[in-house]
């Protein structure tokens, strides 16, 4: 089975989905299953995971209910209130539904100490007698506090999206590099490979551009704990559901095919729960 680690889905609402811009026209419409089933069929993907793209558990209740009626959505990361008073009765609530199979918060639109913020760590501190794990959205600057809040919890199950968002545009490795070597050193943190070309100069990316980077998380993470996710339809501001995909498959191309099926599905199997 070939999994899509990170697809969105939403209805648009222009007073709602403010970080959709002037300048990001295309994502501007509906993104239902039906859409995004055709494409991930012409790329012979199986299966994916939802991954919640606004902060309401309204969100999280949308993708569980189009997890319900489409089958290839193996499982939701969906969104609640880590610093919430009543979180202990919502997690008791969600973990009735075996299609949630964790959490996130767009934590790249919070201030620095957020990640930090006492009420936030106690609220990360539930997810593991849940079995949920948890989705790191962040832009760069901010892995130095998200390695030294994972280490706190070395049994609850984080993943990096979009590795952790480097200078792509710019060609820039450090100080990325060297906090992703730092990351990787806890063992229950994976990494998506996935929002890469929406990091690049948009439109205008070669393959190369990516290889360092690929090189990086592959290096310090291993093949165990690395898989492809898409960030579809948020990739369409820089190219097709093809482009981004033949990036990372021409990357692995010379690797094995057990490795492969590991990028492509296994691991990310694995990290979410997700019977194959």
């Amino acid at each position: 089975m070939r999994l899509d680690s990170h697809q969105h889905f939403w209805k648009f609402d222009p007073i709602r989905d403010t970080w959709i811009n002037d300048n990001m026209e295309i994502l501007k419409q509906d993104f239902f299953p039906g859409k995004s089933l055709e494409v991930l069929k012409k790329n012979n993907i199986d299966k994916c995971i939802a991954i919640q793209a606004d902060q309401s558990e309204e969100e999280t209740f949308f993708l569980l209910d189009l997890a319900k009626q489409y089958d290839f959505i193996s499982g939701i990361v969906g969104w609640i209130d880590l610093k919430g008073e009543n979180l202990n009765n919502r997690l008791d609530y969600f973990a009735q539904f075996s299609l949630i199979k964790g959490f996130r918060h767009i934590l790249q639109n919070e201030p620095n100490d957020f990640i930090l913020d006492k009420k936030f760590i106690n609220g990360i501190s539930y997810l593991q007698k849940y079995n949920f794990t948890y989705d790191i959205l962040i832009y760069n600057q901010q892995l130095e506090n998200i390695i030294t809040l994972v280490k706190k919890f070395p049994n609850q199950k984080f993943v990096l999206d979009h590795l952790g968002k480097p200078l792509i545009s710019q060609g820039i490795l450090e100080p990325w590099k060297k906090n992703i070597s730092q990351l990787a050193k806890c063992e229950n943190v994976s990494c998506k490979i996935s929002g890469m070309i929406t990091e690049a100069k948009l439109a205008k990316w070669q393959e190369k551009d990516f290889w360092p980077y690929l090189d990086t998380v592959v290096e310090c993470f291993g093949i165990d704990r690395v898989f492809y996710g898409s960030d579809y339809p948020v990739c369409l501001l820089s190219g097709s559901y093809q482009d981004q995909i033949n990036i990372v498959q021409n990357y692995f191309n010379h690797y094995s095919l057990t490795e492969k099926n590991k990028i492509f599905g296994e691991n990310a199997s694995v990290f979410y729960h997700i019977n194959i």
